[in-house]
């Protein structure tokens, strides 16, 4: 079975990818940032391997990763973890700017320089979950947005650099999705939150899961996912 390493997990899209491969019988590997959410995984996902990493100090990922049990290969690298706080650019402190360019940017970087060994020995796939935040920036998401145009420079570079060792690239770059973040948002927004008024997010897992299996023939690069409603 491929072997998937995914953050991202508790809630939202991860958590329908991760349910999703689960009933598969695919092999996980979940990102939990502590031994509690570890637990909590291990019991929610029975079967699937934890691995204990805090997004939020990237710094410290190739010392955590370096005290436990790497897998030995990754056919996909699921990078579905994020957070938001938006505020205008004369607001937004340095802490502000960090807490978002580190969870969303840095380290996804940090966790696909640790792991490129076993996507290379796997000729595996690299999956970043974007934002439309990724294309376009607004008033009140500058902080977000450079993160997630960042993340889309990471996976152009990437893509070029591991072409000639088989590995795939693909940005998904959702919009609003019914999720506890989208909640937060409107929470900061001051408006009122709808959930039916999004994307769900197992649509957005059935697109993940059509860009992973695609034969090794083709290859998504990038693949927006927009509200229907």
């Amino acid at each position: 079975m491929p072997t998937h390493l995914i953050t991202g997990a508790g809630s939202g899209i991860g958590a329908a990818v991760t349910r999703r491969l689960l009933e598969r019988g695919d092999d996980l590997v979940l990102l939990a940032r502590d031994a509690g959410r570890a637990k909590e995984f291990a019991d929610r996902y029975p079967g699937a391997r934890t691995l204990v990493g805090d997004l939020s100090n990237p710094d410290r990922l190739s010392w955590a990763f370096g005290q436990q049990p790497m897998p030995e290969r990754v056919d996909t690298l699921l990078h579905i973890a994020g957070v938001v706080e938006l505020g205008a650019v004369g607001e937004l402190t340095p802490k502000s700017w960090h807490f978002q360019l580190n969870a969303n940017l840095i380290a996804p970087a940090e966790i696909t320089r640790l792991v490129i060994p076993q996507l290379r020995a796997a000729q595996g796939h690299v999956l970043f979950v974007n934002s439309g935040a990724g294309l376009a920036a607004h008033a009140g998401w500058s902080a977000y947005a450079a993160s997630k145009h960042g993340l889309k420079a990471l996976a152009d570079s990437l893509r070029h650099e591991e072409h000639g060792n088989g590995v795939r690239v693909t940005s998904v770059y959702p919009g609003r999705t019914a999720s506890p973040m989208q909640a937060k948002v409107h929470q900061q927004e001051g408006k009122e939150y709808d959930a039916a008024r999004w994307i769900d997010p197992e649509s957005v897992a059935t697109t993940i899961l059509m860009a992973i299996d695609l034969p090794r023939d083709a290859e998504v690069n990038d693949l927006t996912v927009r509200p229907g409603r």
